[in-house]
């Protein structure tokens, strides 16, 4: 019976999809229609099929074995954490207990402030670092509290060997925030004496810290962050090695701190991408095979494409974020609060990020399955694109001298910063969408309180540097002027003519113009141009907006501009008439192809807003 229902239903050849592809497209092109140009420098098929995985090399991989791409464990465990700030360590001590109490089991710490081995004391005080999870965030490099936990553990009798957990401490990554190096010597041998003075105290602990998050987070691609964190290990790798501390020992003290963004598939290959090319370059060094070969992995969700108007979407980009990076491999997440834009995340947003984690772990069950995404034709020629972009990207690094010298050039803080100005140009023109942002804003929300986080300066200027920012920033900019202003400019839709055309615009214009914070006025429709133009000016609109067709434009346009006073006048479109139009003094034209953030600035101008 199955013999007859195969025959009933050969296999379709590829050939024979795209011949049927093709005809559908009716002389449009392939490439431009169909395929994904990536910003990471390859290209994405519109879909793959068996065939496809015939030359990837790393399908029958087991979890738990070389090259680790389905995982470095054979059973899946993943840790809820939540990073914390810390500015009051006797209060903060009830909120790490309250954490715990909630589903907690691995804390981050960020200290806002130093302190005092007293007061580290206090903030640890009933806590078993045996069992849950101590990852140290000091403001800059310091082995302080390192030293302040093993005093904690001792006085408590408790286990080194058992004790887990991090301290963020990446000498080269402080080099592209701060244009200098930290220990004022450039080989960053500060690095060296720190981590063996603590690395036989505390083997389990990781403590060197690769924040390859940092290229993300100031703009980078998946390939860029990876090959570019790789790149980071593998010069702490030398370092260490060259100063007498043994390859694998070196190796298990560092972890590698990624960003999960929003483009789910990507991250979730760029995660498995990672496994593999750490495990090669631990091949090099003659570990392949032995538990040092195995990527200890962080993920944090993006702070890239957090906002801070309709705050309330960072918790659906996070959650997506956190199930990429989960489904990825990572070994443990912290999920931003959403509100982390405008402060000290509050009780509730607290709870909702670590809810996010627990209601994937505990009803999804995404981290009872290991490596769920294996066999997937597309996710597995993704993984193996980024694969051989970062290993390309790795390689030319090397052939430099390594990541050191690439940084003394500035080569890897020209690429970031590169790309960082190509997204952004991609924001100001929605070739990127940012929800809430530059695309369908909530039209009556105002952040006038609401503050941008200062930009400093670079405490030195030997080195180029790299800057954590958001995609969304320049648009707030731009909205936080206008909600500081006090005014809200009324933006009024002359609705008029093709049904269809006339509400499609309308819909487009009030977007637009929402998205600087201004008032929009739609309506359904008017009979003639000067019914319109009186209902505009009751309702007090220093802007009009003429929506209707490209066929009806070059008649109607020139009727209503005629009768403009001192309202701005604005044509939704860009249609063939344009030039006409432009001759009779119509400048302005708002359309798909347009700068929406240099528009909105000078509309913004015109009003007097500054």
């Amino acid at each position: 019976m199955d013999e007859k229902l195969f025959q009933e239903f050969p296999p379709v050849p590829t050939e024979q999809w795209e011949e049927i592809i093709l005809k559908d497209l009716k002389g449009a092109d392939y490439e431009k229609k169909l395929v994904w140009n990536t910003l990471e420098g390859f290209k994405v098929r519109p879909y793959y099929r068996s065939e496809h995985l015939r030359d990837l090399d790393f399908l029958k991989v087991l979890p738990g074995n070389f090259p680790y791409i389905r995982g470095t464990n054979p059973k899946a465990y993943l840790p809820v954490r939540q990073d914390v700030i810390v500015s009051d360590p006797q209060g903060d001590n009830k909120l790490l207990h309250k954490l715990l109490n909630s589903g907690v089991e691995s804390l981050g710490l960020i200290f806002e402030k130093e302190l005092s081995k007293n007061e580290f004391f206090k903030l640890l005080e009933g806590i078993n670092p045996e069992k849950v999870e101590i990852n140290l965030i000091p403001e800059t490099l310091t082995g302080k509290y390192v030293e302040y936990l093993i005093e904690f553990c001792k006085e408590n009798s408790f286990d080194f060997s058992k004790v887990k957990g991090s301290n963020e401490y990446d000498s080269f990554g402080y080099i592209l925030l701060n244009g200098k190096t930290f220990c004022n010597n450039k080989n960053c041998n500060c690095a060296v004496d720190y981590v063996k003075t603590y690395i036989d105290l505390l083997p389990n602990f990781k403590l060197i810290c690769i924040n390859a998050k940092n290229f993300h987070n100031s703009g980078g691609t998946a390939v860029q962050e990876l090959a570019f964190g790789i790149s980071m290990a593998a010069e702490y790798l030398k370092l260490l090695v060259e100063n007498g501390i043994a390859v694998s020992k070196a190796a298990s003290t560092l972890r590698f701190n990624f960003a999960a963004g929003s483009n789910y598939f990507m991250e979730i290959s760029k995660l498995r991408a990672a496994k593999l090319i750490w495990a090669k370059v631990m091949e090099a060094n003659r570990e392949k095979d032995s538990e040092c070969s195995k990527i200890n992995i962080h993920c944090e969700t993006s702070y890239w494409n957090k906002t801070i108007y309709d705050p309330y979407v960072n918790m659906l980009r996070v959650t997506t974020e956190a199930m990429a990076a989960i489904l990825g491999g990572a070994d443990s997440v912290n999920v931003l609060p959403y509100d982390v834009t405008l402060g000290k995340p509050t009780d509730f947003s607290l709870r909702i990020a670590r809810n996010v984690q627990i209601i994937l772990k505990e009803e999804a069950n995404i981290d009872k399955v290991i490596d769920p995404s294996a066999g997937s034709y597309f996710i597995e020629n993704l993984t193996n694109s980024i694969i051989e972009h970062s290993w390309k990207k790795f390689l030319e690094i090397e052939e430099v001298g390594g990541f050191m010298n690439a940084i003394s050039e500035g080569r890897i803080q020209d690429e970031i910063n590169a790309t960082a100005q190509k997204r952004k140009q991609n924001v100001a023109t929605r070739q990127e969408i940012i929800l809430g942002t530059n695309q369908y804003p909530n039209f009556t929300e105002t952040q006038p309180e609401a503050k941008l986080p200062e930009i400093k300066e670079p405490l030195g200027k030997d080195f180029k540097t790299i800057r954590i920012a958001r995609a969304s920033e320049e648009f707030e900019i731009l909205r936080l002027k206008t909600d500081k202003s006090g005014k809200r400019p009324k933006t009024f839709m002359l609705t008029i003519g093709n049904l269809t055309f006339r509400k499609a615009r309308a819909q487009f214009s009030c977007n637009f113009f929402a998205c600087a914070g201004f008032e929009v006025i739609d309506n359904n429709g008017f009979e003639s141009i000067g019914a319109g133009i009186e209902a505009a000016r009751k309702a007090g609109a220093e802007i009009i907006v003429l929506c209707s067709s490209d066929d009806e434009y070059a008649e109607l346009a020139p009727k209503a501009f005629e009768k403009i006073k001192d309202e701005i006048f604005v044509v939704a479109g860009n249609p063939a008439c344009r030039a006409e139009l432009e001759k009779k003094g119509i400048t302005n034209f708002i359309h798909i192809k347009s700068n929406v953030l240099e528009e909105l600035k000078n509309y913004q101008k015109l009003l007097g807003i500054n």
